[in-house]
């Protein structure tokens, strides 16, 4: 849960404690930004009476740790999860609702603003909980812009959730949850069909009690730190500028109204304040696509280990390691890539003596291994991400490509394999 991992963080000494008073607008964002990769609380907000957790996901070694596993077996704990979905225990008494507000006022939260460009204060970390009639529960990350005390405008991808509200009429009740474990964000980014229930795969990942919302038949993680119930409508107004996944301002749109009607949250609630376009948007973001990827490879050659790439916005670029039998495994890793996230643009394939957590050897994998005229692939008009700023903003056709950089598996005269040197205890020479 996302308290334990706090205190065990702070144990550690790894959490960054900041006890002089900060601005939510501007400030706290720069803070949190200089800090990337380590966590950050801050115990006083000049504009709210709670404090505010930053950056607790910002690393593969933080997740790992909030799962009690290491960073190696990420990818196969997260499939083991969507594979295997186990349904989570209803409970009548919850954390998330010790505190029921007796009226609606966004403006005591300690919701940031991160850059003189953006639109306004942005909820980034809310993980929205719905219910259909036939399809059940679905749970996904939406931005949400504030307008005034109740209202925020909410960008809403042409996925599940828009798929819930278009059979409701073009209106539905939500949940916005805030301060949840690295869980329930990861199953919240996760792609699998709809009406499959992410709640399930949070609960297989680790245990997640859930709760009744007061006001809205959706049920939420009891541990949640706020719970904001409301109804999106069929009210259109302007959302943006804000800085998405690829560091980049995303534009303007027209998009939906969120009207809040109720707050429920912990006594002593903790706000989690999420970077956009930093490592912790990027790392909850897109490693959920890793074991696609991961799953998609395996079906046409052995995959060992995928990385959507810090660099590539954990999106946009992935290394994927493999067990290279045949001659045509790396072209065939490359075309399931693609096929296993839809959003890729550029794509490594790589051997298994490869680690591709390190960059130089990565390159260096490339430069000996790789040869254009016979393992690049190019796919000139693709449909691509609505992320990527290169991209036709109308289309989103875009170009991709692929490169195979894995060693023949016959013989060559030259030896694609790194010299292994002797190892020695240097404690007994120095």
């Amino acid at each position: 849960m996302l308290r334990n991992l706090i205190k065990r963080l702070k144990l550690s000494k790894e959490l960054v404690v900041i006890k002089k008073p900060v601005s939510k607008k501007f400030t706290a964002a720069g803070i949190l930004k200089e800090l990337d990769g380590r966590p950050v609380l801050f115990e006083r907000i000049l504009e709210s009476r709670f404090q505010v957790i930053g950056n607790v996901f910002s690393s593969r070694e933080l997740i790992a740790k909030s799962l009690g596993i290491p960073k190696e077996k990420l990818i196969q704990k997260i499939a083991n999860a969507i594979n295997n979905p186990t349904e989570p225990q209803l409970v009548e008494k919850a954390p998330c609702q010790e505190v029921i507000e007796e009226e609606v006022d966004l403006n005591k939260l300690p919701i940031l603003t991160h850059c003189k460009e953006d639109g306004g204060p942005y909820v980034t970390s809310g993980v929205v909980a719905a219910k259909d009639p036939e399809l059940g529960r679905n749970i996904s990350f939406h931005r949400l812009m504030q307008l005034d005390r109740r209202r925020f405008v909410m960008r809403i991808l042409p996925r599940h959730l828009n798929e819930f509200i278009k059979r409701n009429g073009g209106e539905l009740d939500v949940a916005v949850c805030i301060g949840n474990s690295s869980n329930f964000l990861l199953s919240g980014a996760t792609s699998v069909e709809l009406g499959f229930d992410e709640m399930k795969i949070a609960n297989t990942l680790e245990r997640l009690p859930i709760v009744h919302c007061k006001t809205v038949d959706i049920d939420v993680p009891a541990q949640s730190e706020f719970v904001l119930e409301g109804r999106i409508t069929n009210e259109l107004v302007p959302e943006g500028p804000f800085v998405d996944l690829t560091e980049t301002y995303d534009v303007v749109r027209e998009q939906s109204v969120l009207e809040i009607r109720k707050i429920t949250r912990r006594k002593d609630a903790l706000y989690h304040a999420l970077l956009p376009g930093c490592n912790e948007h990027k790392l909850l973001m897109g490693m959920p696509r890793e074991p696609t990827i991961f799953r998609e490879v395996n079906k046409v050659c052995a995959c060992k280990d995928v990385n959507l790439t810090l660099g590539g916005c954990s999106w946009l670029h992935a290394i994927v390691k493999i067990k290279k039998r045949k001659e045509d495994d790396g072209k065939k890793a490359i075309e399931a890539a693609f096929k296993g996230h839809a959003s890729l643009k550029h794509v490594l394939i790589v051997d298994d003596d490869i680690n591709i957590y390190n960059p130089r050897d990565v390159e260096w994998a490339i430069a000996t291994r790789f040869q254009a005229k016979s393992g690049l692939v190019v796919k000139p008009h693709e449909k691509g991400s609505s992320l990527d700023p290169s991209a036709n903003p109308y289309t989103r056709d875009t170009s991709k490509m692929g490169l195979d950089a894995t060693k023949p598996v016959k013989k060559y005269l030259k030896d694609f394999n790194k010299a292994q040197f002797p190892k020695v205890k240097l404690g007994r020479y120095l």
